[in-house]
């Protein structure tokens, strides 16, 4: 095979030729499927990969992507590339604990606080929260991990005025969600979604790749007619999924 970029991506375009990315899905597929490499083996480097198999890196990176993108893989920056025991997934619509999701599966979650301060609105922040540009709102950055792989980024800000303990509280102890849904009973929850990719910031926070998408989740929950809460949930596409089910309406 040849090694250059331009030999790589010309020889898939012949006919009755399989691309060379293909090639390499499908051999680190087979070692996947025979049991040579079990959930949460490191499969070897992109440099090894390249040595072993003799072509461009491009190749080799286009592969790996695109088994990560499939849930076949993870890719975490600085540490590698494991073979996935199956991607996490969480409701769309429900409210849950992503402790509780975690822990459903048999796997250990674990947070990492990044910021937790108090800080004034600004008009952005105002507006999201339904409250007056310079009143003091608390805002929180955390990751969540799943068995030491961050799978998801929560940046929330909390009204004070419905929930003042929770700048008290230890969120490598317990979630957000967990502390506000004990001393909140909210009445109603706010959804938006899309595909991103995420800021230079966010990609460090969760060990990836800025061309690597992710979901985002913004939701905001009510007291009535009082927003308690407005969070940005940032979830890496090829290390968790989203799902829903639903009736259909009667009538």
């Amino acid at each position: 095979m040849s090694r250059t970029d331009q030999g790589d991506s010309a020889a898939p375009e012949r006919a009755g030729t399989a691309p060379l990315y293909a090639g390499v899905k499908q051999m680190i597929l087979g070692r996947i499927q025979n049991g040579d490499w079990p959930p949460r083996h490191r499969i070897p480097s992109e440099n090894e990969l390249v040595s072993e198999l003799g072509v461009s890196r491009m190749t080799v990176n286009r592969a790996l992507r695109e088994l990560s993108l499939e849930g076949i893989i993870v890719r975490v920056q600085g540490l590698g590339s494991f073979v996935a025991e199956g991607k996490g997934q969480s409701s769309i619509v429900e409210v849950r604990n992503i402790a509780d999701e975690i822990a459903e599966r048999g796997h250990q979650h674990s947070a990492r606080i990044i910021v937790l301060d108090t800080l004034r609105a600004s008009p952005e922040i105002a507006e999201s929260l339904d409250i007056d540009v310079g009143e003091p709102v608390y805002h929180s950055i955390i990751v969540h991990l799943e068995n030491e792989i961050p799978v998801q980024l929560e940046d929330r800000y909390v009204n004070t005025g419905i929930a003042p303990d929770y700048i008290r509280q230890d969120f490598t102890q317990i979630t957000p969600n967990r502390f506000l849904s004990e001393v909140v009973a909210w009445t109603e929850a706010e959804h938006e979604i899309e595909a991103v990719l995420p800021a230079a910031w966010e990609a460090r926070l969760l060990a990836m790749s800025r061309t690597d998408p992710c979901m985002l989740i913004r939701r905001r929950t009510f007291v009535g007619e009082r927003v308690v809460t407005a969070v940005r949930l940032l979830i890496p596409g090829g290390r968790y999924r989203l799902r829903s089910r639903q009736r259909p309406s009667q009538g």
